[in-house]
């Protein structure tokens, strides 16, 4: 396994509209990102990674980008931006961006040009198809619900959005499109920055015909976008002519993909993707998507991160993550309000003493919650809101039944403002935010983590020293003992001649610590409680290195 920066890193991941507001404008932007830059090196972090800032109507929060080149003046300027990279480089951290490349607003001037006539040159930089008797051209679904088809009056044909109707698809298989792609990347590297999260990216290849997909619940014709039959020549390309010339990386977002098609991605000899997310773990509380929520079971989290932990690893790379800008809180889903710091540093443990780049979302480091919402007014998410109204309008589901599932599985949760102090909208903004703060932002705070020992915030800083400072953490091989126990949580991991093992306690309970050897013989690296015997406490998580 080659050594590399990127895999030696902790990412931390900013939602700029949420971070820190420094004009009084109740939304978050890159000065307010500026002012926090001693707090993310301060955390330990070597690498940022920035939700988009491009010019955008927001219909989807800034994934629907209208100029690739420009930024959004909301969030400020581009001598902003700069200053930006330069204040992170200065304190040894990188910055990846958000590249959202299988659509655009259709606010974008390409689409703005292709609607107009059926023989306009950028006609073919989006997906267009005429209807079939008076009806979309197939049956596709979207991914924010409802069909994937709009059709458009001024050409009597539609277009194709997989997500909302105003992010139309780009048409990946015209040439042009795929040298525009280029030449943002190389705007942005030009620039100072350091690599790309891919947004959907295995979604950007349409098989030729689009034609009608099998029937299913949701996502109709899904089968014939997801690892489309072109996608790993046009990744290939762009790491031949931009990407493999800088030193940087990229992480691609990956929907319902297995790890042996993963490694067609990210296998070093692939040339064309670092690493890949994936969200098998993210159904340990669902069925197939989070709208269809079950009870969470430790187990099916541990089977989930192990399979991909035996799939990937010697042979490609993993991302570690629990949390993101399209995921509730993990503390809310995966561990204890009850027992919210314990189960927040049990998690964290769990997470980033296994193999991968660890990413950190937002707030996690001090174990912020699910927001309080009660009514759909104080939801903003574009999904959120599309799940309501098919939810209450064609399944003829209750107002409360929709908003129970609202307040369980919207993305949100992850959007409220982060909590910096007990001050008014959590030290967020003395202006009303664009959306509410998390009632609970009085306790939970950086401040107040600050003045603690024992927070979670200081406990997530001395996960990240121990990672720097032992080599086993991020490249010893994994091993899991114990996977059908619905408790405890048991693994290993072995470099040249050391040996960690991390145990931890899954439930709100005392259990007994089980474990493949003996602790006694080995150094105690890491505990969330003060003591250490065999019963571990609820939500206890504990990290022994032994020396071969």
């Amino acid at each position: 396994m080659n050594k590399t920066w990127y895999k030696e890193g902790i990412v931390y991941q900013i939602y700029p509209r949420s971070f820190k507001d420094s004009n009084q404008d109740g939304v978050g932007d890159l000065r307010g990102i500026i002012e926090k830059l001693d707090y993310l090196k301060d955390l330990g972090i070597s690498i940022v990674w920035l939700s988009p800032i491009y010019e955008s109507p927001l219909d989807d929060n800034g994934y629907d980008i209208s100029d690739y080149c420009k930024i959004l003046p909301e969030y400020g300027t581009m001598d902003d931006f700069i200053e930006l990279v330069n204040g992170l480089h200065e304190r040894g951290i990188a910055l990846i961006m958000d590249l959202v490349v299988n659509h655009t607003s259709d606010e974008h001037p390409w689409f703005v040009e292709s609607k107009k006539s059926v023989d306009n040159p950028y006609r073919d930089y989006y997906i267009w198809k005429e209807g079939t008797e008076g009806k979309a051209p197939n049956k596709w679904g979207s991914f924010f619900g409802g069909p994937a088809w709009e059709y458009d009056e001024t050409t009597n044909q539609y277009y194709l959005h997989l997500f909302s109707k105003k992010q139309p698809d780009l048409n990946w298989d015209n040439p042009n499109v795929r040298e525009e792609v280029k030449k943002i990347l190389t705007f942005w590297l030009d620039l100072g920055v350091d690599g790309f999260r891919c947004d959907v990216i295995n979604i950007i290849s349409k098989r030729e015909g689009l034609p009608e997909g099998k029937w299913k619940p949701v996502l109709r014709g899904s089968e014939h976008y997801i690892n489309g039959p072109k996608v790993h020549e046009y990744l290939h390309e762009l790491y031949e002519d931009v990407l493999s010339k800088y030193n940087c990386f990229t992480v691609g977002e990956s929907v319902f993909i297995t790890p042996e098609i993963a490694l067609d991605y990210i296998a070093d000899w692939k040339e064309e993707l670092s690493m890949l997310f994936q969200f098998d773990h993210m159904n340990a509380d669902c069925f197939f998507v989070k709208w269809f929520g079950r009870k969470f079971k430790p187990v099916r989290l541990k089977k989930a991160m192990t399979k991909w932990q035996y799939g990937i690893n010697e042979k490609g790379w993993n991302t570690l993550y629990f949390e993101n800008h399209d995921q509730p809180r993990s503390v809310s889903r995966f561990g204890s309000l009850k027992y919210r710091e314990q189960s927040a540093k049990m998690l964290a443990t769990y997470l980033l003493f296994q193999k991968g780049t660890p990413f950190i979302y937002q707030g996690q480091e001090i174990g912020m919650t699910n927001a309080h919402f009660t009514k759909l007014s104080q939801y903003r998410d574009v999904e959120s809101l599309n799940i309501y109204r098919i939810g209450t309008k064609k399944l003829l589901w209750s107002k409360r039944r929709m908003l129970k599932k609202l307040a369980r599985s919207s993305r949100d949760h992850a959007r409220t403002p982060m909590q910096w102090s007990n001050e008014i909208n959590g030290g967020f903004s003395e202006a009303t935010p664009w959306i509410e703060a998390n009632t609970n932002y009085e306790t939970i705070n950086v401040k107040n983590d600050l003045k603690n020992k024992n927070s979670i915030l200081k406990y997530y800083q001395k996960i990240i020293a121990l990672r720097k400072k032992h080599e086993i953490i991020v490249y010893g091989e994994f091993i899991e003992h114990y996977p059908n126990d619905n408790k405890i949580v048991c693994y290993e991991r072995n470099y040249e001649d050391e040996k960690l093992v991390v145990v931890a306690n899954f439930t709100g309970k005392e259990v007994f610590q089980k474990a493949p050897y003996d602790l006694a013989k080995a150094k105690l690296l890491l505990n969330n409680y003060d003591d250490d015997d065999r019963i571990l406490k609820p939500y206890q998580a504990k990290v022994y290195l032994f020396k071969k």
